[in-house]
């Protein structure tokens, strides 16, 4: 929803604006080259600038809609509204909002929340000023559309909101929020484990949105993956590049089919563990190749069996890398609620046929030295030389909105 004429979409950002001031511009600077990017891919029109603290991208009003949903996608944005620009005078704002009543006020009490930037001689008003005569504006303008005018500036149902700045001032009515945290590019890339899973392409985004680019690697389980398992994969790792298309988010594929089957043959309870490993060790292997820092893997402390803490213990030991787990501490339900967020859960929970992998009774309290002594000889070499040249897979076309009709719920053999 937005006011007639809007064609500026007014983006903020959070963590950005309390670093240093040569950090914050570095900061601004890139996540203004990332709605560029956006922008661009979405064949949207558009350029974007940034002024006191606040980046703007001045587009056209048929586009503005489209362009404040994808600011809405880019990590470091807190929100974004689609807004009309207009002289920084009082008539020039009374005038916008009034117009903003007419069109988007549909009935209920309303208010004006409005900030003014400058000194106190920039202009002739104050804030207060703004406040009281744009409610006046929208009061009548109410009342000459045949509505009942009413003030509630503790629950409003319709909020107009003004922005205004020396040289300029902005007029919405919504502001639309955005993930948060810090600009895509602002920190070292990790390694993100994906599984296809509900759990595995949350966690990435969540490393995203602190502004590391991930290098997406999916183990092909071989026969034990099922039809669907390395299809899904893609798709929701589509579903991270759509949201960042200036960075390479290309799935590496590792071939893992021959290790599991060594693993079915040679292991039993400890056989998960191996697995984890093998993902561990795959991913350090990849790391190497693209000055990655760390691991991303979608872990939860006792989700699965191979995610008690004593099995976390256990697996950790394979890698020299640390393994970020954003999702360590939240709850099955609040991931489900985050992959519905994101657009990754209906193709998640297609069903993959992955599960004949995992033992009848899993262990439950491994060790690095019980683990690792039940392995085939010479795994973790095979591992390695596995991982040297994985497929790369172009999923940048995928989409994010894509769905099944089928929704089990059933988890990957990887999240165990």
């Amino acid at each position: 929803m937005h006011p007639p004429g809007a064609d500026v979409v007014v983006v903020r950002h959070g963590e950005v604006g309390v670093k240093s001031d040569q950090v914050r511009m570095k900061m601004e600077f890139q996540l203004q080259e990332n709605l560029n990017a956006l922008l661009a891919d979405r064949d949207l029109p558009g350029d974007t600038g940034c002024e006191r603290n606040r980046l703007y991208i001045r587009t056209e009003e048929s586009a503005v809609e489209a362009a404040t949903a994808a600011a809405v996608e880019a990590p470091g944005v807190v929100s974004a509204s689609p807004a009309v620009s207009v002289e920084p005078t009082m008539d020039g704002i009374t005038d916008a909002l009034a117009a903003a009543a007419r069109a988007c006020h549909d009935g209920g009490p309303f208010a004006v929340r409005a900030r003014r930037a400058g000194n106190a001689d920039t202009h002739d008003f104050s804030s207060r000023d703004l406040e009281s005569e744009g409610g006046q504006a929208i009061w009548d303008a109410i009342a000459e559309t045949g509505g009942t005018p009413e003030v509630d500036l503790d629950d409003p149902a319709f909020t107009a909101f003004v922005d205004c700045r020396p040289d300029e001032a902005f007029v919405f009515v919504e502001k639309r929020a955005g993930p948060g945290g810090l600009p895509l590019g602002t920190q070292k890339p990790l390694v993100a484990l994906v599984s296809g899973g509900i759990d595995s392409p949350v966690a990435a985004w969540q490393a995203m949105t602190r502004g590391a680019p991930i290098v997406p690697v999916y183990v092909d389980l071989g026969a034990y993956g099922g039809v669907d398992h390395r299809a899904r994969a893609e798709t929701t790792v589509g579903a991270l590049a759509r949201r960042a298309p200036n960075f390479d988010l290309r799935l590496r594929v590792v071939d893992g089919g021959a290790a599991v089957e060594q693993l079915v043959e040679a292991t039993d309870d400890t056989r998960m563990l191996s697995l984890r490993r093998f993902m561990y060790r795959a991913a350090e292997t990849v790391a190497r190749e693209h000055d990655a820092v760390g691991i991303v893997s979608g872990e939860a402390i006792g989700q699965k069996s191979s995610q008690t803490t004593a099995n976390l213990a256990a697996t950790d030991a394979v890698t020299d890398l640390p393994i970020h787990r954003p999702l360590l501490t939240m709850d099955k339900t609040d991931i489900i609620e985050a992959a519905r967020d994101l657009g990754t859960y209906d193709d998640a929970t297609v069903p993959a046929g992955c599960n004949r992998v995992a033992p009848s009774r899993p262990e439950t309290a491994g060790t690095p030295e019980s683990v690792a002594s039940a392995e085939p000889e010479g795994f973790l070499a095979m591992v390695e030389s596995a991982a040297r040249d994985p497929a790369v897979v172009d999923v940048v076309s995928q989409s994010a909105n894509s769905s099944s009709t089928t929704q089990s719920g059933e988890p990957s053999a990887a999240d165990r």
